[in-house]
C-alpha cells in the first residue's frame, strides 16, 4: 500500500494510506497546483464538498484541510473505501470542526438518492471509464450544484473535452503532461459573467 499526504492547511504534511491496486492516485504536483488555484478563486473556504470516486480520499481531505466546511467521499470499491475511512479517522484529530463522510456507493447511485447540494465538486474517474460513462455521472451531479459551482473532472489528456451534458460549460482546462484537469461551471452562472475558459500546460 503506498502513502501520499495532505499538502498545506489544517492537516497539513499528514500522511495517507493509497489503495495498492484499483485506483489512480491524483499526484502531488497536480494536487498542489489545483488547490493554489481554487484557493487564489477563494472556492475552498466553507464549502461543501463532493469527491466522487475518491480513491484514498486526499482530494476531500485537501479540501478539509485547507478550509472547506465538510466533505462527502463516494468510493464503491471496498478496500478503497475502508482505506479512506482510516484516512478520515487519521485527519480527524487536525480537523475536529469538520464533517467527513464516506459513503460506500457508485457515483451514479449516490447522485440518484437525491440530497444536499454541492459547492466544489472533484471528478476522478477510472482512466478508462468511457465518455458515455462520464456524460452520465456528469448528467445526474448537475442537479446537485450550488449556483455557483465548481466541477473539476480529472480525465486522461488523450481522452480529449469530455462529452458535458446541458447545463455545463467549460470554465477552464489545465493539462499536466498526460493529466488534464477540466473546470465546469454550471451553464447559467458562465452566462451571468463568470471567467471565461482558459487553457494552459504546465
Amino acid at each position: 500500500m503506498g502513502v501520499t499526504r495532505i499538502i498545506a492547511g489544517a492537516a497539513g504534511s499528514l500522511p495517507l494510506a493509497v489503495p495498492s491496486a484499483g485506483t489512480r492516485p491524483t499526484s502531488e504536483r497536480v494536487r498542489e497546483s489545483l488547490f493554489g488555484a481554487l484557493e487564489s478563486a477563494n472556492l475552498i473556504e466553507s464549502a461543501a464538498v463532493l469527491d466522487l470516486y475518491a480513491g484514498s480520499g486526499a482530494l476531500g481531505l485537501e479540501a478539509v484541510s485547507r478550509g472547506a466546511s465538510s466533505a462527502d467521499l463516494v468510493e464503491r470499491a471496498p478496500r478503497a473505501a475502508s482505506v479512506i475511512e482510516r484516512n478520515v479517522r487519521a485527519a480527524a484529530r487536525s480537523l475536529p470542526d469538520r464533517r467527513v463522510t464516506v459513503h460506500r456507493s457508485s457515483a451514479d447511485a449516490f447522485l440518484r438518492a437525491g440530497g444536499p447540494s454541492f459547492d466544489l465538486v472533484f471528478v476522478d474517474p477510472p482512466y478508462d471509464m468511457t465518455d458515455a460513462e462520464v456524460s452520465t455521472t456528469l448528467a445526474l451531479l448537475t442537479p446537485r450544484l450550488t449556483d455557483s459551482a465548481v466541477v473539476v473532472v480529472e480525465r486522461a489528456t488523450r481522452s480529449g473535452e469530455p462529452d458535458l451534458p446541458a447545463g455545463l460549460v467549460v470554465d477552464r482546462v489545465k493539462k499536466y503532461g498526460d493529466t488534464t484537469l477540466w473546470w465546469l461551471a454550471p451553464a447559467d452562472a458562465a452566462d451571468a459573467g463568470q471567467p471565461s475558459a482558459e487553457s494552459q500546460s504546465a
